[in-house]
Protein backbone atom coordinates (compact mmCIF):
# COMPACT_ATOMS: atom_id res chain seq x y z
CA UNK A 1 0.00 0.00 0.00
CA UNK A 2 1.77 3.35 -1.12
CA UNK A 3 1.53 5.46 2.39
CA UNK A 4 2.78 8.60 0.98
CA UNK A 5 1.64 11.84 2.80
CA UNK A 6 -0.65 12.68 0.91
CA UNK A 7 -3.11 8.93 1.10
CA UNK A 8 -2.38 9.47 5.11
CA UNK A 9 -4.11 12.75 4.80
CA UNK A 10 -6.92 11.38 2.51
CA UNK A 11 -7.38 8.90 4.59
CA UNK A 12 -7.06 11.07 8.26
CA UNK A 13 -10.26 12.38 6.10
CA UNK A 14 -12.14 9.26 5.85
CA UNK A 15 -11.23 8.81 10.03
CA UNK A 16 -12.58 11.99 10.62
CA UNK A 17 -16.19 10.88 9.53
CA UNK A 18 -16.73 8.64 12.75
CA UNK A 19 -16.13 11.52 15.00
CA UNK A 20 -18.05 14.37 13.35
CA UNK A 21 -21.29 12.10 12.93
CA UNK A 22 -20.66 10.64 16.55
CA UNK A 23 -20.03 14.85 17.68
CA UNK A 24 -24.08 15.75 15.29
CA UNK A 25 -24.96 12.39 17.09
CA UNK A 26 -24.83 13.60 20.93
CA UNK A 27 -26.01 17.53 19.44
CA UNK A 28 -29.11 15.16 18.69
CA UNK A 29 -28.96 13.90 22.13
CA UNK A 30 -27.94 16.52 24.21
CA UNK A 31 -28.97 19.85 22.11
CA UNK A 32 -25.99 21.21 23.06
CA UNK A 33 -24.09 23.34 20.84
CA UNK A 34 -20.92 22.63 21.38
CA UNK A 35 -20.62 19.67 19.89
CA UNK A 36 -22.30 21.32 16.44
CA UNK A 37 -19.40 23.72 16.98
CA UNK A 38 -17.12 20.97 17.70
CA UNK A 39 -18.06 19.10 14.15
CA UNK A 40 -18.13 21.77 12.33
CA UNK A 41 -14.41 22.63 13.01
CA UNK A 42 -13.44 19.18 12.73
CA UNK A 43 -15.60 18.88 9.60
CA UNK A 44 -13.50 22.05 8.07
CA UNK A 45 -10.14 20.93 9.47
CA UNK A 46 -10.99 17.72 7.36
CA UNK A 47 -12.20 19.52 4.07
CA UNK A 48 -8.86 21.22 4.49
CA UNK A 49 -6.85 17.44 4.20
CA UNK A 50 -8.99 17.30 0.64
CA UNK A 51 -6.90 20.54 -0.59
CA UNK A 52 -3.35 19.59 1.31
CA UNK A 53 -3.74 16.01 -0.19
CA UNK A 54 -4.18 17.11 -3.69
CA UNK A 55 -1.55 20.09 -3.60
CA UNK A 56 1.25 17.41 -1.89
CA UNK A 57 0.72 14.62 -4.87
CA UNK A 58 1.12 16.86 -7.38
CA UNK A 59 3.99 18.69 -5.94
CA UNK A 60 5.45 15.84 -5.04
CA UNK A 61 4.82 14.14 -8.30
CA UNK A 62 3.37 11.81 -5.91
CA UNK A 63 -0.18 10.64 -7.78
CA UNK A 64 -0.66 6.87 -6.79
CA UNK A 65 -4.06 4.44 -7.47
CA UNK A 66 -5.04 4.03 -4.16
CA UNK A 67 -4.75 8.38 -4.03
CA UNK A 68 -7.39 8.09 -7.22
CA UNK A 69 -9.78 5.40 -5.93
CA UNK A 70 -9.72 6.98 -2.02
CA UNK A 71 -9.85 10.85 -2.79
CA UNK A 72 -12.84 10.59 -4.01
CA UNK A 73 -14.44 8.29 -2.25
CA UNK A 74 -13.38 10.33 1.51
CA UNK A 75 -14.79 13.35 -0.42
CA UNK A 76 -18.44 11.43 -0.96
CA UNK A 77 -18.22 9.78 2.89
CA UNK A 78 -17.94 12.82 4.72
CA UNK A 79 -20.28 15.04 3.00
CA UNK A 80 -22.99 12.40 2.30
CA UNK A 81 -22.42 11.87 6.24
CA UNK A 82 -23.08 14.84 7.44
CA UNK A 83 -25.94 15.56 5.07
CA UNK A 84 -27.45 12.26 6.56
CA UNK A 85 -27.20 13.00 10.04
CA UNK A 86 -28.61 16.95 9.37
CA UNK A 87 -31.57 14.98 8.00
CA UNK A 88 -31.80 12.70 11.28
CA UNK A 89 -31.63 16.68 12.92
CA UNK A 90 -34.39 17.73 11.09
CA UNK A 91 -32.05 20.25 9.89
CA UNK A 92 -32.24 19.43 6.14
CA UNK A 93 -34.93 18.58 4.22
CA UNK A 94 -34.28 14.54 2.79
CA UNK A 95 -35.52 14.77 -0.77
CA UNK A 96 -31.99 17.28 -0.80
CA UNK A 97 -29.89 14.82 0.48
CA UNK A 98 -31.46 11.86 -1.26
CA UNK A 99 -30.63 13.77 -4.83
CA UNK A 100 -26.94 14.80 -3.98
CA UNK A 101 -26.89 11.18 -2.74
CA UNK A 102 -28.54 9.29 -5.80
CA UNK A 103 -26.21 11.93 -7.74
CA UNK A 104 -22.76 10.73 -6.02
CA UNK A 105 -23.95 7.39 -6.60
CA UNK A 106 -24.37 7.59 -9.92
CA UNK A 107 -21.20 9.53 -10.62
CA UNK A 108 -19.46 6.42 -9.11
CA UNK A 109 -20.99 4.02 -11.09
CA UNK A 110 -20.19 5.60 -14.49
CA UNK A 111 -16.70 6.14 -13.38
CA UNK A 112 -16.13 2.27 -12.80
CA UNK A 113 -17.94 1.67 -16.12
CA UNK A 114 -15.96 4.10 -17.93
CA UNK A 115 -13.10 2.41 -16.25
CA UNK A 116 -13.73 -1.24 -17.41
CA UNK A 117 -13.90 0.13 -20.85
CA UNK A 118 -10.33 1.68 -20.22
CA UNK A 119 -11.53 5.44 -20.33
CA UNK A 120 -11.40 7.87 -17.35
CA UNK A 121 -13.56 10.29 -16.84
CA UNK A 122 -11.85 12.73 -14.26
CA UNK A 123 -13.29 15.04 -12.07
CA UNK A 124 -14.18 18.23 -13.90
CA UNK A 125 -14.63 21.78 -13.10
CA UNK A 126 -18.18 21.61 -12.05
CA UNK A 127 -18.10 18.19 -10.33
CA UNK A 128 -14.72 20.01 -8.09
CA UNK A 129 -17.14 23.59 -7.45
CA UNK A 130 -20.01 21.30 -6.36
CA UNK A 131 -17.76 19.80 -3.74
CA UNK A 132 -16.62 23.33 -2.72
CA UNK A 133 -20.48 24.29 -2.49
CA UNK A 134 -21.69 21.76 -0.93
CA UNK A 135 -18.74 21.73 2.03
CA UNK A 136 -19.27 25.76 2.22
CA UNK A 137 -23.10 25.01 2.74
CA UNK A 138 -22.41 22.45 5.48
CA UNK A 139 -20.30 24.33 7.86
CA UNK A 140 -23.21 26.96 8.64
CA UNK A 141 -25.70 23.87 8.88
CA UNK A 142 -23.91 21.96 10.91
CA UNK A 143 -23.09 25.10 12.94
CA UNK A 144 -26.98 25.68 13.25
CA UNK A 145 -27.14 27.41 16.66
CA UNK A 146 -26.81 31.61 16.51
CA UNK A 147 -23.29 32.70 17.21
CA UNK A 148 -22.64 36.59 18.19
CA UNK A 149 -26.34 37.35 17.14
CA UNK A 150 -25.18 35.46 13.57
CA UNK A 151 -27.70 32.61 12.39
CA UNK A 152 -25.96 30.51 10.41
CA UNK A 153 -28.69 27.90 9.69
CA UNK A 154 -30.40 30.25 7.08
CA UNK A 155 -27.58 31.09 4.86
CA UNK A 156 -26.84 27.69 4.88
CA UNK A 157 -29.79 26.58 3.61
CA UNK A 158 -29.17 29.03 0.64
CA UNK A 159 -25.97 27.80 -0.19
CA UNK A 160 -26.88 24.27 0.40
CA UNK A 161 -29.66 25.41 -2.25
CA UNK A 162 -26.88 26.48 -4.44
CA UNK A 163 -24.66 23.43 -3.65
CA UNK A 164 -27.84 21.33 -5.24
CA UNK A 165 -28.04 22.91 -8.32
CA UNK A 166 -24.59 22.69 -8.92
CA UNK A 167 -24.84 18.84 -7.72
CA UNK A 168 -27.07 18.57 -10.33
CA UNK A 169 -25.63 19.69 -12.95
CA UNK A 170 -22.03 18.72 -12.69
CA UNK A 171 -24.27 15.20 -12.41
CA UNK A 172 -26.08 15.71 -15.77
CA UNK A 173 -22.10 17.14 -17.15
CA UNK A 174 -20.94 13.54 -16.12
CA UNK A 175 -23.63 12.12 -17.77
CA UNK A 176 -22.99 13.58 -21.16
CA UNK A 177 -19.16 13.02 -21.28
CA UNK A 178 -19.64 9.40 -20.21
CA UNK A 179 -22.16 9.01 -22.75
CA UNK A 180 -19.79 10.61 -25.44
CA UNK A 181 -17.25 8.77 -24.46
CA UNK A 182 -19.15 5.26 -23.97
CA UNK A 183 -20.33 5.91 -27.87
CA UNK A 184 -16.36 6.53 -28.88
CA UNK A 185 -15.34 3.52 -27.30
CA UNK A 186 -18.05 1.37 -28.96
Amino acid sequence: MNLNLANTLTLARIFSVPIIVALLYLEHAYQNPLFTYLASGLFVLASLTDLADGYVARKQNIITNLGKFLDPLADKLLICSVLIMLVELNWVAAWIVVVIVCRELAVTGMRGIAADLGVVIAADHFGKLKTIAQIVALVPLMAHYPLFGFDPAPTGLVLLYVALVLTIFSGANYLYNFYKKWLQAE
